[in-house]
């Protein structure tokens, strides 16, 4: 399979993986926190998957982090059956700390003045 082939098929598990797992979340979660999954880092070779997740509020995210690892079989087993992924990856969970260093450059340039690009829109 060529490079190119390999990427776009990464890809769509990667959202299949993200797709799941946020329906599974968002059912089992206490609500107290309101859980993002921001990125997957997908290893076909390895058979794993890494979510990269967000939290609000912020001061939560051990919590979070400690729900979802002890979840993490359930996880598997729910895109095991909603799913028609031959190999269904190892899964774990991270806190994105570059989405909170993201944002707060972006409050950091709002204060002096600078706009994002995205944002002058």
């Amino acid at each position: 399979m060529s490079t190119r082939n390999s990427e776009i098929k990464n890809g769509r598990i990667s959202e299949i993986l993200r797709e799941l797992a946020s329906e599974y979340i968002a059912r089992e979660s206490s609500g107290s926190s309101l859980i993002t999954i921001t990125n997957i880092k997908f290893d076909y070779t390895d058979n794993s998957a890494l979510f990269f997740i967000t939290s609000l509020p912020d001061t939560k995210r051990d919590a979070v982090i400690d729900f979802l690892k002890r979840k993490r079989s359930e996880i598997r087993e729910y895109i095991k059956g909603k799913s028609r992924l031959g190999r269904i990856p190892f899964i774990d969970f991270v806190y994105d700390l570059g989405e909170k260093n993201r944002q707060k450059i972006d409050e950091i340039a709002v204060k002096v003045g600078i706009v994002p690009e995205e944002k002058k829109a």
